[in-house]
């Protein structure tokens, strides 16, 4: 939820920007797949190397767009579900090109099994974390709940990754332990979450069900299976 508080912030020093973008012709959407090709090929090009601080700058900058996308579609007039699909699609998308470039960096160079796992299980379980929510809001759910949703964990990443890369010791190691455990937590979190609504609910019927019974004429009898001539 850290991350959630300070949106407001990050957004008062991006505004500037945005009003410039807005104003313009530049597309939000364009704007989103920058980003995320911008985030995938920086933490493949640095991560993979250990090259974890100047990876982490270019990163943060690029993900400054998931914030001012958002802005410019909404000045425009031109929000639309085609761009809250596109945004949720390229978020998993730069996710999985960080820790993928964790793993490669653990698993080459790095040398270290553990981590390569603690790494594989922060982008299993983050996949998990962000499906959980998709299909419980899918059914008809809320799922606004988590100990680590995906800014704090990209927050806690990166702050990680930077200052280990400026020398601090034990720093990235720790935060990807830290992350496999705040996100297990929130999936675990959101599953019980669901199951209370569902629970409190009695199984209610799912947005994408047709809830109209079928009409069968007084004296009729019902259909049988369609049959071949």
């Amino acid at each position: 939820m850290l991350a959630s508080k300070a949106r407001p912030q990050i957004q008062k020093v991006l505004d500037p920007v945005s009003q410039w973008a807005a104003r313009s012709s530049v597309s939000p959407d364009v704007v989103t797949i920058i980003g995320t090709v911008g985030v995938a090929g920086a933490a493949l090009g640095f991560f993979t190397r250990g090259v974890f601080f100047l990876g982490t700058i270019v990163i943060t900058l690029f993900v400054f767009s998931d914030l001012i996308d958002g802005v410019i579609a909404r000045a425009r007039g031109i929000s639309s579900k085609w761009g809250a699909f596109l945004d949720s699609t390229s978020d998993r998308v730069g996710d999985s090109a960080i820790f993928g470039s964790l793993i490669v960096w653990y698993a080459g160079d790095g040398d270290s099994l553990p981590l390569v796992v603690a790494a594989l299980i922060c982008l299993v379980a983050g996949s998990i974390t962000s499906y959980v929510k998709a299909r419980a809001e899918g059914l008809g759910f809320t799922c606004d709940v988590g100990f680590a949703e995906r800014g704090e964990r990209l927050l806690v990443l990166l702050v990680a990754a930077g200052l280990y890369g400026l020398g601090v010791p034990y720093l990235l190691p720790a935060a990807l332990w830290f992350l496999v455990g705040a996100t297990s937590l929130t999936v675990v979190q959101r599953v019980v979450h669901v199951y209370r609504q569902w629970y409190r609910a009695g199984d209610p019927p799912s947005p994408s069900a047709s809830t109209a019974a079928p009409t069968v004429p007084s004296g009729a009898a019902p259909a049988g299976p369609a049959r071949r001539p």
